[in-house]
């Protein structure tokens, strides 16, 4: 990621998060959208200190937003020579979660309006019991103007990335030291 570099979201991801943004702790979703992508440095520092490997770069993700804890949600830069858009949507917890929740962006449009933050998408299998997912209609909105070929529930959403991606935590606990 150059330092330097544009960090302005994609218009749907832009357009999303402008929804997030004014919902923040009303809907019982525990994510926190950036107004843009962190920069490189500020990338590889919050990497370096969530592995403990201070010979990592930040480079393969573009961070967007965080939940309440300061897990990052981020665009995982694993599809060589693909568009941003195209690349999976992972959480990294401060508690050592890990998850690919989406496969692309227009899957991730379609968690969020299902009710779904990248939190909750990663810890499905730890479900809080006061938490229910409420499908988001100004989110669907959004979805199907930028995504309307990716409509897809949550459950499917979080099935398919986890599915393309099943060693996800295997990969970045490697790194970690």
């Amino acid at each position: 990621m150059n330092a330097n570099g544009d960090r302005h979201f994609p218009a749907a991801l832009a357009a999303a998060m402008a929804v997030r943004l004014e919902r923040v702790g009303e809907d019982g979703v525990d994510f926190e959208p950036y107004e843009s992508f962190l920069t490189a440095d500020e990338t590889t520092e919050w990497f370096r200190a969530w592995t403990g490997n201070g010979e990592l770069s930040g480079d393969d993700f573009r961070v967007f937003g965080q939940n309440g804890t300061g897990g990052n949600a981020a665009f995982w830069l694993i599809r060589r020579g693909r568009e941003l858009v195209e690349q999976p949507v992972v959480f990294l917890g401060s508690e050592g979660e890990t998850g690919v929740v989406a496969l692309d962006l227009g899957a991730f449009l379609w968690l969020l309006a299902d009710g779904f933050g990248p939190w909750e998408a990663a810890t499905s299998y730890e479900p809080d019991p006061r938490w229910a997912p409420h499908v988001d209609r100004e989110l669907a909105a959004v979805a199907e103007q930028f995504a309307p070929d990716r409509r897809a529930s949550a459950a499917a959403v979080i099935a398919q990335a986890t599915q393309e991606f099943p060693d996800f935590d295997g990969t970045v606990m490697r790194l970690c030291r």
